[in-house]
């Protein structure tokens, strides 16, 4: 189960969300060939992605930053530009251009320092947007909480989109990094869930003096829990049913 898309399209156009979607697609890109060559790969990581035990020795700084931009393969980035595509212009839209990059970066630096404090002698490297994203689904969140998103459902035989409101999919895959950063064992590598979690509530956390600034509980009942502009109608998925 996963969003496909809301029906919320930013009324200004998305220039900051747009050129994030567009660097870490030429940063994975310029890196492609590494990952056929282990030791220029090992190096990369090395350099740019979050080493828990590196940050713990007073090194690499820069990492909390250059970690966002990176990605372990072709899907974990394509999952990630999804999200914020789905995400970010809404948010972009509310907040304005530049105090949504700073927002953005602050989201990620903030995630990488959750899943450091989870484990800060660690050297597995830590990479990618997911945490910066978290923290954009988390103010996503707050703000427009009854926005409709589609999400794609696939379930052994049939296949499907429905379009449900932001708060079930966005607080059931919140639950879920709860629940796998308690239950499973990433000390040999995996997905950072703790850095999912900790973006998300610090995106949250950070998104409120706006949300209090466009009145808080007055601006959910003007706006019914939707971004402040007309949906997309897309209607009903025509997608079949398919069975064995």
């Amino acid at each position: 189960m996963f969003p496909i898309r809301d029906h919320n399209p930013s009324e200004r156009t998305p220039f900051v969300t747009l050129t994030l979607i567009a660097i870490n697609v030429v940063v994975f890109l310029a890196g492609l060939a590494l990952f056929q060559d282990e030791r220029a790969l090992s190096q990369l990581y090395y350099d740019y992605a979050l080493l828990p035990a590196r940050l713990s020795n007073g090194e690499n700084y820069t990492a909390l930053v250059t970690s966002i931009f990176l990605h372990g393969g072709f899907m974990h980035l394509a999952g990630n530009m999804l999200f914020l595509w789905i995400f970010g212009d809404n948010l972009e839209d509310e907040m304005g251009h530049i105090p949504f990059l700073i927002f953005y970066l602050a989201c990620g630096i903030g995630a990488s320092l959750a899943q450091f404090a989870f484990d800060p002698l660690s050297n597995i490297p830590t990479v990618g947007a997911s945490g910066a994203i978290a923290g954009v689904m988390g103010g996503y969140l707050l703000l427009f909480p009854k926005a409709r998103v589609d999400i794609f459902v696939f379930f052994v035989v049939f296949f499907r989109i429905f379009p449900i409101p932001a708060w079930i999919m966005l607080g059931l895959w919140f639950a879920l990094q709860l629940f796998n950063g308690i239950n499973v064992d990433t000390s040999s590598g995996g997905v950072a869930y703790w850095a999912h979690a900790g973006g998300f509530v610090i995106g949250l956390i950070l998104t409120l003096p706006l949300w209090f600034k466009l009145g808080g509980g007055l601006f959910w009942r003007q706006t019914h829990g939707h971004p402040p502009h007309p949906e997309a109608a897309y209607g009903r998925s025509s997608i079949p049913k398919v069975r064995r």
